[in-house]
């Protein structure tokens, strides 16, 4: 007696995820197709249905996605490796990358203008960033910096003390063609820097450090000469300085005039009179309120201004090493697990069959996925922060001295010629 042939009337989905997939299907199937004219992402998108199908149990129990789901869950890690590993490599380069030039980009993130492959360059360190602020500190201090810093001068008039110095450069940068501030000021404000009066020859009497400057002797200790010359070498930095003290010292000290300064309109004491100094001069700079990028070093250059605008486009494929493609494997197998439980939870938790029902595992799905996910990115970013230049130079530092701990216990043999 043979046993009839029974053919099954309904089955529990008619889309099931294939053993394997086919490289032919790929490209057409990828929502963004960032990578699909690359043959190797190609291959691996295809083993990625065979490992998703051996991993999720399909030979044993159907899984209720397809290969093209897969495809594309597989281009999404690769995306988001490229994405993770951008961040910190932006964090890396960003602060000697500021001003330079930028990039412009198209919807999928691919690089259509600019410098390209900068993601996987080594960074020439030029420490802008500290060097830009330092300027401004520079200018501020009145010691260097890139800030333009104008003179001026004004004549006093006899019992007049207040005088406008806004008005009076002012009306210099706007009638005066041979003034170096000539059609810059406007309705600008200027910063009042410096207010002194000339008079050189008291600058001729500094000659040094006490007993003073390049001379045979020891001045500076007896006051006369020694007993037995000598000649004293100082770093040229300690009589830039005593020049300045000595120069301050002369404005201060010995002048016999002050002012006071108030949204400037200077005000001068004494009132000045026929023995006054006939000129007051005064050093400002223009406040242009702009602190943003006018290409010019002065306020600022056009080009990368933070993360944002760095011209980085996702990896290449074939640049992510055997570390990360693991990583890249592993999470899109943790995206179709999410696809899988966000499509089995739309039947509401089971499958009437005849005389039964099957219970699905959407909830398990979705927590697995979402844990997976976040642990994946978790590591990812920590090998990664490990990684970052100045921790390297922190384990190079660690690593020298320790080596230097170990070479000093070494014994030292004493020679003998």
């Amino acid at each position: 007696m043979s046993f009839p042939e029974l053919t099954p009337t309904s089955k529990t989905s008619p889309i099931i995820l294939p053993a394997t997939g086919s490289v032919s299907d790929v490209s057409a199937s990828l929502a963004i197709n960032y990578y699909g004219d690359n043959v190797n992402f190609l291959a691996g998108a295809t083993a990625q249905v065979a490992y998703t199908f051996k991993r999720l149990g399909g030979d044993v129990l159907d899984i209720e996605i397809t290969a093209k789901n897969v495809y594309n869950n597989y281009e999404e890690s690769v995306l988001e490796y490229s994405y993770i590993v951008n961040l910190h490599q932006a964090r890396n380069s960003l602060g000697s990358a500021l001003g330079g030039p930028t990039g412009s980009f198209n919807e999928k993130g691919e690089l259509t203008s600019g410098s390209e492959g900068l993601a996987l360059k080594y960074p020439k360190f030029q420490f802008d960033y500290a060097f830009r602020i330092a300027d401004k500190f520079s200018s501020e201090a009145v010691v260097g910096g890139v800030e333009p810093i104008y003179s001026a001068s004004f004549n006093t008039i006899n019992d007049k003390q207040d005088y406008d110095l806004q008005s009076i450069v002012e009306l210099s940068s706007s009638t005066e063609v041979d003034s170096p501030f000539y059609g810059l000021v406007g309705n600008k404000r200027v910063k009042i820097r410096q207010v002194y009066y000339v008079s050189p020859r008291q600058m001729w009497r500094f000659y040094g450090y006490y007993g003073g400057l390049n001379v045979v002797g020891d001045f500076h200790n007896y006051g006369q000469y020694a007993d037995d010359s000598t000649f004293q070498v100082i770093p040229v930095w300690q009589n830039k300085i005593q020049a300045i003290s000595y120069e301050d010292h002369l404005y201060t000290r010995t002048s016999h005039y002050s002012y006071e300064l108030i949204s400037n309109s200077l005000r001068l004491y004494p009132i000045p009179s026929t023995v006054s100094p006939n000129e007051i001069w005064f050093r400002f700079s223009i406040e242009s309120g702009d602190a943003y990028a006018t290409g010019s070093y002065d306020s600022g250059v056009n080009g990368i201004n933070n993360m944002n605008t760095l011209p980085f486009a996702n990896l290449p494929f074939d640049k992510i090493n055997s570390m990360g493609q693991q990583w890249i494997r592993k999470f899109s197998l943790a995206l179709s697990k999410e696809t899988l439980g966000q499509i089995r939870g739309k039947f509401g938790g089971s499958i009437p069959i005849p005389g039964d029902s099957i219970s699905l595992n959407a909830s398990d799905l979705l927590g697995q996925a979402a844990t997976e996910q976040a642990a994946l990115k978790e590591e990812l970013n920590k090998q990664l922060d490990e990684m970052l230049y100045s921790k390297l130079a922190e384990i190079d530092k660690a690593f020298v001295e320790n080596t230097d701990a170990i070479v000093g216990k070494a014994p030292m043999k004493i020679y003998v010629g």
